[in-house]
């Protein structure tokens, strides 16, 4: 029981993840997470 909770609780993580990821790239943020604030041209490395 406790595994299949764990595994509930980790696949909402990644699946948080996952939606986060894909509006920021709908948003134009070429670096999710750039210290620039999304002002840079991309080429964030």
């Amino acid at each position: 029981m406790a595994n299949v909770i764990i595994t509930i609780i980790i696949a909402a993580l990644v699946g948080a993840a996952i939606t986060y990821t894909v509006k920021e790239k709908k948003k134009g943020n070429h670096c999710i997470g750039c210290p620039h604030g999304g002002n840079c041209n991309g080429g964030c490395k």
